[in-house]
């Protein structure tokens, strides 16, 4: 009975502490957006050795070690889980086939087969305590859970506890190898067999039965299988607000109503010699500056397009071209990396003035390569966009 208690206390502990670092810590201190519900999935398959031990055993001094023959056996696990933060997941296990009940030191007449389904809370602690990635190779994943049991050459069933170690190694984006270690404490009669006595206390871990489990396969990641990094808008913000300030007050009549755009082109208007000529006076650029991630040219935050509106309408007005030259950081990557990397990001804010309506003709789109002109170096990592 009380194993039952503890086991719906680890499925409400679990489910609350998921709830609890899906709203707070995990999102603040990882700086990551929220994925889709269908993000994140994944799917493993290993190849299990399981060590038991009986209740049945108590004091027949049967050698304790795992390597024992009458007492390990190999296995298959599959598993569904699902990552809801970085640092928090659930996981869904199913276990089994071959195992023994220790009542001798006859491997063939302890074989049994059995399946145990368990329900795992996971903690990357990678993720947590260094900060998210999705090209760590090593991740270090404590987990605990609780399920149920039956061995089928006997038709008992039984509730049981584990706790584990999950390590995974990273060899592409959606695969990784596993390594995982785990113990499982069940009720007495999982074997099928129980001791008997006038004063067993089936409280007791001795008089319970145990399985040591080390697993060895592959993590397969469904669909999207990493997380999007949360930029550090004010320090972006810190780095061009001047940029900003400029292009408001710049800029805050061409955004007005028609009549007001119509006086601010009067007054870009001087006389020349002669009766009736005029030269345009065009005001001063306006530049917009983008900032990327390392190594991708996919917009940081789209909100960084709030400012191209008004940059469109200027060019607009003054019937001009708009430049987007790309830029990358030469602190990294070679040189011809550093060029295709910087026409990529340029093109990819072309494609959204684009979007936006401005005709592609009247886009002149270059890749600068790597420069080293801001501190720190990921500032270089942009692309402006002005009107000519």
């Amino acid at each position: 009975m009380r194993m039952k208690k503890l086991f719906l206390f680890c499925i409400v502990a679990g489910l609350s502490l998921t709830a609890t670092a899906q709203d707070e810590t995990p999102m603040e201190r990882h700086s990551v957006s929220t994925n889709s519900f269908w993000g994140n999935w994944f799917l493993q398959a290993n190849l299990a050795g399981s060590a038991f031990y009986s209740n049945t055993e108590a004091g027949l001094g049967y050698a304790k070690s795992p390597l024992k023959g009458f007492r390990n056996n190999l296995g298959l696990s599959v598993a569904l889980g699902k990552w809801f933060t970085p640092g928090i997941g659930l996981r869904t296990k199913l276990t089994g086939i071959w195992g023994r009940s220790v009542i001798s030191t006859d491997k063939d007449k302890n074989a049994n087969k059995y399946w145990t389904l368990h329900e795992h809370v996971l903690l990357n602690l990678s993720n947590m305590f260094y900060g998210y990635s999705d090209t760590r190779v090593w991740n270090f994943i404590p987990y605990a859970g609780a399920g149920i049991g039956r061995n089928m050459s006997y038709n008992t069933y039984c509730i049981g506890l584990t706790a584990g170690l999950l390590n995974q190694f990273r060899l592409s984006r959606n695969v990784a190898l596993n390594l995982d270690v785990s113990y499982g404490v069940y009720e007495p009669d999982f074997d099928g067999f129980v001791k008997q006595g006038p004063k067993v206390k089936r409280s007791s871990l001795t008089t319970k039965d145990h399985a040591f489990n080390v697993e060895f396969g592959i993590t397969y990641n469904i669909g999207k299988a990493t997380w999007k990094k949360t930029p550090d808008l004010d320090a972006i913000h810190a780095l061009y607000q001047s940029e900003i300030d400029a292009i408001n007050a710049q800029l805050a009549d061409v955004m007005g109503e028609n009549e007001q755009l119509r006086e601010e082109v009067k007054r870009t208007y001087e006389p020349l010699d002669g009766p009736g000529m005029v030269k345009v006076v065009p005001p001063e650029p306006v530049r917009v500056s983008f900032f990327f991630e390392r190594g991708k040219s996919d917009l940081t935050d789209v909100r960084q397009t709030v400012n191209l509106e008004a940059l469109i309408n200027q060019a607009r007005v003054m019937d001009a071209n708009l430049v987007v030259e790309g830029y990358a950081d030469s602190d990294t990557g070679d040189a011809t990396l550093n060029q295709e990397l910087s026409q990529r990001r340029a093109e990819s804010v072309a494609a959204e003035l684009v979007r936006l309506g401005v005709p592609r003709e009247k886009l002149t789109v270059v890749g600068k390569g790597g420069v080293n002109t801001l501190t720190p170096p990921e500032y270089n990592r942009r692309v402006i966009v002005y009107a000519e």
